[in-house]
């Protein structure tokens, strides 16, 4: 037992030696390179949240409170524990990951590690450090802040960062999560700590070091080839055993001093095929390797993907066929699950995940300026048949193209395809984010485009060069954006090739009606902010900053000019709102209101777009954003309206340019041809519907086709039109269109109600009802929890039966429930 006393004391275990490994994980002192500050911290953990769990610093995501901890990422910081070894007269090695950044490791004071890449697992051999007894292992973190500026005034030329994004200079340098430095919606505090593995274990014979697999699709079945990487201190003889599902083999290997290479192939016999969600099944096989003293596993699922980049009349395709079948995309992108890694959780990233899957996404893109996450976020997406489009770890600034930053580059490609590449969900692997765009960000790189543009080559081929020696049959694409390989154009604005990020509306200011103005083939980033929802401002702000003026609230909005973006925008379209509260939610019906437009429009153009997905999906900490998950994990407006406009069969009203027609376009993304029965409506603003016309007709398997068209002309002056549908697989739908704004509606008091009902499961039953036009209707708990609709509209004398499952099971008194809707939530005299 080992005592630290820091005006508080505490206990500290001590690790003793299994037969082949100490874990070290657990708690460790921490104290500042200065001595002024001791703390215990909890490994796997952050140095921020040790220090505001023991009150050194207060919480960072309240009020303005992140200005006041800036200096924690300007110190160095060590932490240090104590444990045991009885036979130290062996070959010992520490094994670690997920070490954040700049950072020497000792061993009773002796070096054995200078780290520097958070994405890379270093192994090194600690024997000659190790002493029988107790022993001591420190870690040293240096600042990432001085770190970064030391690097770059060691580089040849400048090398640009984003400033916008990133207020903690020279990030870029470092090859540790970008967005640690700050992003336009993440907090700026550049934390330091160990969020994966940290062991010593001893080598006896040989050890794991890489299990990699790629799969070969023939007549009657599937090979796969697996290839293990075995790493022994000197020549023996390993008993190596190999599962697959039921099959099970031994293999004697000889092995050298160093790595050795074992290859295997499995053939699998007409396999189950693993599918992405809503397309079929994701069946899935487990692999086991066993060495003596070490078992791996990984999770294999049997799919063949094509991407498809042929050139047509627009100019080139780009589109994923899985399986022989081209799958629309559908989801949004993934940021870190928080902005420090002790208030994430395996559950709480399994709630985000689940969420994707429930609102019928079937693709998520792992952004470039985040993690390469861990092993078992992808077994999940396994699981939710979520495809991932990983982008490798580099976005919006430009980098170093030095010799030993490409070497440290190579490696951590190496390591972290070998590693996640078997994943059956991940579809492609991306070189960058915006890279290609960042070239023409900064004065210096307008000034000798030359320079900077070889540079970010020499950068992008190591990236791919070290992709396809390490995954041969991996899927690269250079660079998110891109029209194309080796094509340096402007893919935030041409649409005819290549992926694009479609930003006009929101940083141009252009109209919602703009995102029919594009046909991407494939837009892997568009989005619109709102503010987050009033339960998570609470837990930031006092009632004194509930104004989106406020000091506060404006530090919670990281991109320049968002605020006045959003009121803007309001401007355009509604009639302002009467408080701070109904702000909020005004906010997040725009939203909404925005990427439906876009989905919406782009999938009626299938095939010609074959993917949307939004940007984002989560938030990293308590702030206003593009997300559609709050911090936290509950929906707002725009994820209850994406679990509708990506159902797989839908139906939405695309109005026709230069005409007062509006046509009816249905989408079908399954396997299977649907017939559609829709009924078409005007809507009065008191509520009543009036009977157009009635469609009906079949939309083929992986299809778009217009069903119906109306001219508005036909409807009373001040009426809406409205719709609702059903296809013949079970799957209905409803919605409205409004020929002008949200403001020009002469709206009248919906008469709202609701009545609640504790049901036996701990879940509660809302019933919500109208007597006139209630749009946009949203109900908010003052606990956290889902619905199982929201943001739906009331006609009169119409009711609507929500269940509300609370976050805290253990709730028996029923919460309190706050409806908002579009008329109630403006001022009327």
């Amino acid at each position: 037992m080992v005592h630290y006393d820091n005006d508080k004391a505490w206990d500290m275990t001590s690790s003793y030696a299994s037969d082949v490994a100490i874990d070290l994980s657990g708690i460790w002192k921490l104290s500042s390179a200065e001595g002024d500050h001791q703390v215990r911290m909890d490994i796997p953990g952050d140095v921020h949240t040790a220090l505001r769990d023991a009150k050194v610093i207060p919480d960072p995501y309240f009020g303005r409170n992140e200005n006041d901890v800036q200096w924690v990422g300007h110190r160095d910081w060590i932490i240090e524990r104590s444990f045991y070894v009885d036979e130290p007269d062996a070959t010992w090695y520490l094994d670690v990951d997920y070490l954040d950044t700049v950072a020497v490791v000792f061993l009773n004071d002796i070096p054995v590690l200078s780290a520097d890449n958070c994405f890379r697992r270093y192994r090194p051999d600690v024997s000659s450090a190790l002493q029988q007894g107790e022993n001591t292992i420190r870690i040293h973190f240096h600042s990432s802040i001085k770190a970064g500026a030391d690097r770059q005034a060691s580089q040849p030329f400048y090398v640009p960062y984003h400033p916008g994004n990133s207020p903690i200079p020279h990030g870029n340098m470092l090859r540790k999560p970008q967005c640690h430095f700050g992003w336009d919606w993440n907090i700026a505090l550049a934390p330091l700590g160990i969020y994966g593995t940290i062991a010593l274990r001893r080598l006896d014979v040989a050890r794991i070091d890489h299990v990699s697999t790629s799969q070969h699709h023939v007549d009657g079945g599937v090979e796969l080839h697996v290839e293990l990487t075995l790493h022994a201190a000197q020549p023996a003889s390993v008993p190596t055993h190999l599962s697959l599902g039921d099959e099970r083999l031994r293999l004697d290997c000889g092995v050298s001093a160093g790595d050795t290479v074992i290859r295997h192939v499995f053939f699998v016999e007409d396999p189950k095929l693993w599918w992405p969600a809503g397309s079929g099944e994701q069946a899935l096989y487990t692999l086991t390797v066993e060495l003596p003293d070490e078992t791996v596993t990984k999770q294999i699922g049997f799919r063949k993907v094509e991407l498809l980049t042929d050139k047509d009349e627009a100019g080139s395709r780009f589109a994923f066929r899985i399986n022989g079948r081209e799958i629309f995309c559908r989801g949004a992108n993934w940021i870190p699950a928080d902005a420090l890694h002790s208030l994430t959780s395996r559950e709480k990233t399994e709630d985000l995940l689940s969420s994707a899957a429930e609102a019928n996404m079937n693709m998520i893109r792992v952004w470039g300026g985040g993690f390469y996450e861990q092993d078992w976020f992808y077994d999940l997406c396994d699981r939710l048949g979520l495809m991932v489009w990983q982008d490798f770890m580099f976005a919006c600034n430009l980098y170093p193209c030095t010799d030993d930053f490409l070497d440290n580059v190579e490696h951590e490609v190496d390591y972290q395809v070998r590693r996640l590449s078997s994943h059956p969900s991940i579809v492609l692997w991306c070189g960058d984010n915006e890279l290609v765009g960042a070239l023409n960000w900064f004065e210096e790189s307008r000034d000798n485009r030359d320079r900077y543009l070889v540079a970010y080559d020499r950068l992008n081929r190591t990236i791919e060069r070290a992709l396809k020696k390490a995954a041969p049959s991996a899927l690269w694409w250079p660079s998110s954006p891109a029209s194309g390989y080796l094509d340096y154009g402007d893919a935030w604005h041409a649409d005819g090739s290549g992926d694009m990020h479609y930003w006009s509306v929101w940083h141009e200011n252009k109209s919602f009606d703009n995102y029919r103005a594009v046909k991407p083939r494939f837009c892997s980033e568009f989005g619109f902010q709102s503010y987050t929802s009033m339960p998570v401002i609470r837990t930031y702000a006092d009632e004194k900053d509930m104004n989106i003026s406020s000091p506060v609230i404006e530090l919670h909005q990281k991109n320049a000019g968002g605020n006045e973006r959003i009121a803007g925008t309001i401007f355009r379209y509604f009639r302002f709102p009467k408080d701070f509260e109904n702000f909020v939610y005004i906010s997040q019906v725009q939203q909404a209101l925005a990427i439906k437009t876009a989905v919406e429009y782009w999938r009626s153009l299938k095939p010609h777009c074959m993917g949307t997905l939004y940007w984002q999906l989560n938030d990293t900490w308590p702030v206003a954003s593009w997300s559609s998950l709050d911090y936290g994990g509950s929906w707002k407006a725009l994820h209850y309206a994406a679990r509708h406009f990506f159902q797989p069969v839908a139906v939405s009203a695309i109005p026709s340019e230069g005409t007062n027609v509006v046509q009816f376009s249905t989408v079908n993304d399954t396997a299977e041809e649907v017939e559609i029965d829709m009924n078409i409506f005007a809507l009065l603003t008191d509520g009543t519907r009036m009977p157009l016309k009635s469609a009906s007709g079949a939309c083929g398997p992986d299809a778009a086709v217009i069903m119906a068209d109306v001219d508005m002309a036909q409807l009373p002056d001040g009426a809406l039109l409205s719709w609702n549908f059903i296809a013949s697989n079970g799957m209905t739908g409803e919605g409205h269109h409004v020929a002008e704004t949200y403001k020009a509606l002469e709206l009248q008091p919906p008469g709202l109600a609701h009545s609640v009902k504790a049901l036996d499961d701990g879940q509660f039953e809302l019933e919500v009802s109208a007597t006139g036009l209630a749009l946009f209707v949203m109900v908010e708990a003052d606990v956290a929890g889902r619905y199982s609709d929201n943001l739906f509209d009331l006609t009169a004398g119409e009711t609507r039966r929500i269940i509300f499952s609370p976050l805290d099971k253990t709730l028996t008194l029923p919460p309190s429930f706050k409806l908002f809707d579009l008329f109630s939530s403006q001022s009327h005299g």
